[in-house]
């Protein structure tokens, strides 16, 4: 019998370590090939992790909610297939543990040299913008929803009152019910004393609640939703314009082909394609839309990659991103967005394919609202809410004169950043996408 060392595969660049939110395989369980063992997220996409091999699981090496590095032994599955031996189970936890260490040290020694590059008298200072934190550690703070605020209140125990793993969930079971965070105190070596400031004590408002209420804890996606979205407020000078688009003739044209285009491609030709194509060749018109901001610097992008909102089962939202969008026709526009939505549905997105986007849009049309005030998804400029279509009265101008007729109408919210967007720039670019899906073909071929 051989023993397999089942690792954290990598998922993409960017990506170097995931947590664990579910093992699907006890110990003693018989495993096939390409069977999911596993379920873990990262800060992009949730994903499960496959066997390489067949067999029993004999060992597993982390518990759920650990962060484990990318290459980090995840379990061993004992088979009779011709793989790596492991002689004993010390040398598998210290395999297990490597990467994780290293990341650690990796921290430490960049701290080290941050340090020494300031005077040696300097008193460690407990601030945000003075203190370093390791990767790990603002993991775990961002999955657990800690604050700067209750961040900063940790005394760490590490040199130079580093905040180090043990510290910060020392510092999470401490917090009391009554939603009181209470500093952790960490004892000085001799050897190691320093003028050290203890803040006072984070408050957060108590939860009240009375016998007859539900207490829901937020979801991982939901927490990281809600630290995204608040950061974006925080960064960005939200401005919105709003714009109606006579969409009949995309409705009748869609309604005319759209049997033949399922027939030839296999595919279902809905909306969302269609304004797709229209937005990339806004952003194409108007590449100053295109952009990021760092600092006081602004990126100008050379690619349009539309990031698609698209709603999860558990009414969460992840933002799959379409590359090169602007290079698509329609029919590959379509086997996109569709390949796209089916996979984020059932947590199948890789995590590559859902960062990179320059630009967003979010249909909340498909939820029966007829406009929103979407908040940008950072570090873009902008994003577009595209309403729901509605069959209304409109006043139609011909050579003859003006009549009153029945149009298929929508409304195009668009959200964009005022520190480098003004009002012009934002509104001739969402009237830019309407004066497309209005010139929209009627006899347009598939």
């Amino acid at each position: 019998m051989a023993k397999f060392k089942l690792k954290l595969p990598k998922m993409g660049e960017s990506v170097a370590e995931a947590t664990i939110t579910s093992w699907l395989k006890e110990i003693g369980d018989t495993i096939e090939i390409d069977e999911p063992i596993l379920e873990i997220a990262t800060d992009k996409v949730d994903s499960e992790v496959p066997s390489e091999v067949e067999g029993v699981l004999v060992e597993r090496f982390f518990n759920v909610d650990d962060v484990v590095q990318v290459g980090g032994v995840l379990a061993i599955i004992e088979t009779e297939g011709d793989v790596e031996e492991i002689d004993n189970n010390d040398d598998l936890a210290e395999i297990a543990n490597d990467e994780l260490v290293q990341d650690e040290a990796i921290s430490y020694v960049e701290e080290t040299v941050a340090v020494a590059q300031q005077a040696v008298e300097t008193p460690a200072v407990l601030s945000s913008e003075n203190r370093f934190y390791s990767p790990l550690v603002k993991n775990i703070a961002k999955a657990e929803g800690i604050t700067q605020k209750e961040l900063d209140s940790i005394i760490g125990s590490g040199k130079d009152a580093r905040v180090t793993k043990n510290d910060i969930l020392q510092f999470l079971e401490n917090r009391n019910s009554n939603g009181v965070v209470e500093p952790v105190k960490v004892e000085q070596k001799p050897t190691q004393a320093k003028t050290v400031v203890e803040p006072a004590k984070a408050q957060t408002a108590p939860l009240i609640s009375n016998g007859e209420d539900e207490i829901i804890e937020m979801t991982r996606m939901g927490k990281l939703v809600s630290n995204h979205m608040m950061a974006s407020l925080q960064t960005s000078a939200h401005v919105q314009s709003f714009i109606e688009a006579d969409v009949t003739n995309i409705w009748n044209w869609r309604k005319k082909v759209k049997d033949t285009f399922f027939k030839r491609e296999g595919e279902n030709l809905t909306f969302t394609p269609i304004f797709m194509e229209a937005i990339a060749k806004a952003l194409r018109e108007y590449p100053l839309m295109n952009i990021s901001v760092q600092d006081d610097k602004i990126i100008k992008k050379k690619n349009i990659n539309l990031g698609m909102a698209a709603a999860l089962p558990d009414g969460n939202l992840i933002v799959p991103v379409i590359k090169n969008a602007d290079q698509l026709n329609l029919v590959g526009m379509t086997k996109q967005v569709n390949d796209l939505a089916n996979r984020a549905r059932i947590n199948q997105l890789k995590p590559d394919e859902v960062q990179g986007g320059t630009y967003t849009v979010t249909n909340v049309g498909s939820f029966g609202s007829i406009m929103g005030t979407p908040i940008i998804n950072q570090p873009q400029v902008g994003i577009l809410a595209l309403g729901a279509i509605r069959k209304v009265p409109a006043v139609i101008e011909t050579p003859e004169g003006d009549f009153i007729g029945i149009r298929y109408k929508m409304f195009l919210s668009h959200s964009y950043d005022h520190r480098v967007v003004n009002g012009a720039l934002g509104g001739m670019f969402v009237k830019a996408v309407a004066d497309y899906l209005e010139a929209w073909d009627i006899k347009r071929e598939i």
